[in-house]
């Protein structure tokens, strides 16, 4: 059978349709191109990416030192498994255990399997240091979460769409309203068998919602009066997304169990990473957890390299100053049209607009199909939300050349 030759978006559309399960609902748009901040599409069309492969491609698209890496490794050496050492993924871990101030490292492939690795270390630590009696650990988590699509990781979603028709759900989690200090405590009081919180400090998928200043400082000082674990889950407010590499270092906090993902390869290929200290990360032993790809020394190049990038090109500094650009630039929109958009809110370059449904009941998801026409990419998430994240080497001219385009696509809606 000849391989098809896509020759138009509708064509790529249609054939996906037909052909690919229907577990997504994209904007219209067939790319076949990336560089930087910008995406072309089949046609040749040229975008502003706004979404940044859910922050992942923080360093932006097809950056030339990440691909290099993968591709000079690609050639040398793919995959062993870890029934065997190879000689890159020790050097990864030691880069990310200094980069993060962690004593080890576990690396996966997806933001999911992280998550999972940290449930499961957080449960092997209460068993083997709190002293929990087994098969009772619980983990506290808040609601709005979003950690991944596992039949493990939905049975403490709050979203039906990720949960309804996939039960049974696992048992074991507490789910407490997020940004509130009193339930948290209140938990840990109640439950003495709880071994882990686990929260991401600002929620991205929820709609980039910011905790009160000081919420994870506060959580953590519970945590360890209730001898608790705190994991925070940084896969996509993590690697300079949000001003600061790591969102948590907003409250000067440092988690006990850190998962990464996305980022740390720069969209390049699946790569994520859960940190602990020795007391934590040793609980588990050779056979009780691993993965065939993760680690792979494909992954460990791009790894470095993507970290590599973002301090060698001031992306921390970049999202942070840029940041306040672009939430200034809204607000002053929201100024404008205050019965459109009614609220903006953000950290860094992980932002979002909260759209009211207008009279005749257009909503944030045609003010994504207008930004398109337009030449800017982005996408709503729980109707009535669209989350402005950029690739973090966007430039300030380039910044206010979108913002342009956002003004106009507002207050002509």
């Amino acid at each position: 059978m000849n391989k098809l030759t896509i020759s138009s978006s509708q064509q790529a559309i249609d054939i996906e349709h037909k052909y690919g399960a229907h577990n997504y609902h994209p904007l219209p748009v067939v790319l076949s191109r990336g560089e930087g901040v910008h995406l072309w599409d089949v046609e040749g069309k040229r975008y502003y990416d706004f979404l940044s492969a859910y922050s992942a491609v923080n360093q932006g698209h097809c950056h030339p030192k990440i691909v290099n890496a993968l591709v000079q490794q690609a050639q040398q050496l793919n995959l062993t498994s870890r029934a065997f050492y190879n000689d890159k993924l020790g050097v990864a871990e030691q880069y990310i255990c200094e980069t993060f101030g962690y004593d080890k490292s576990l690396f996966m492939n997806s933001g999911a399997e992280a998550v999972e690795t940290a449930i499961k270390l957080a449960r092997k630590w209460g068993y083997m240091k709190k002293g929990i009696a087994p098969h009772n650990a619980e983990i506290a988590v808040v609601d709005h979460n979003f950690h991944g699509r596992t039949t493990g990781i939905i049975s403490f979603s709050t979203d039906p769409d990720s949960t309804h028709g996939f039960g049974p759900y696992m048992p074991g989690y507490k789910v407490i309203p997020y940004n509130d200090i009193d339930a948290l405590e209140q938990t840990l009081q109640e439950n003495p068998n709880t071994c882990a919180f686990m929260v991401e400090p600002i929620q991205g998928e929820a709609g980039v919602v910011v905790p009160d200043e000081g919420y994870l400082a506060k959580a953590q000082a519970l945590c360890k009066q209730y001898n608790v674990l705190l994991i925070t889950d940084e896969i996509q407010t993590g690697i300079a997304r949000t001003g600061k590499l790591l969102a948590s270092y907003y409250d000067d906090v440092k988690a006990d169990i850190l998962v990464l993902g996305k980022a740390l390869s720069g969209g390049v290929l699946p790569v994520s990473c859960v940190l602990a200290n020795d007391d934590i990360m040793l609980c588990i032993q050779p056979g009780e957890h691993g993965s065939t790809f993760g680690g792979n020394p494909m992954a460990a190049a791009v790894a470095i390299a993507a970290l590599e990038v973002v301090k060698e090109e001031n992306l921390v500094e970049n999202a942070h100053r840029l940041g306040e650009v672009f939430r200034e630039r809204m607000n002053q929109l929201k100024a404008k049209r205050p019965e459109l958009v009614t609220l903006v809110r953000g950290r860094g370059l992980l932002n979002a607009i909260v759209i009211e449904p207008t009279d005749d009941e257009r909503t944030a998801w045609d003010v994504c199909v207008a930004l398109m026409e337009k030449g800017l990419l982005a996408k709503p998430t729980h109707g009535d939300i669209i989350r402005f994240a950029p690739p973090l080497v966007i430039t300030e001219e380039q910044l206010h050349e979108c913002c342009d385009i956002i003004e106009e696509v507002i207050l002509n809606f």
